[in-house]
């Protein structure tokens, strides 16, 4: 299937859920924020949200920094 990832189209297998895609992609789910389809997922949902054919993912990375 093909998603939106982050602005560029991406082929993943599916099925999927945000849990699952974060896995595959080498990504510690402790570190990001996900919004999928435009709703920010909390990350309790992460396994229970899955992602379809055309989805939109968003995967925003936390940074730490300081003065």
């Amino acid at each position: 299937m093909t998603i939106l990832l982050n602005g560029d189209r991406v082929d993943v297998g599916g099925p999927l859920t945000v849990a699952s895609l974060l896995a595959q992609l080498g990504v510690d789910s402790r570190r990001v924020a996900v919004e999928h389809n435009l709703t920010v997922i909390k990350k309790a949902n992460y396994d229970a949200t899955e992602i379809h054919d055309g989805d939109q993912i968003e995967i925003v990375n936390f940074v730490g920094g300081g003065c």
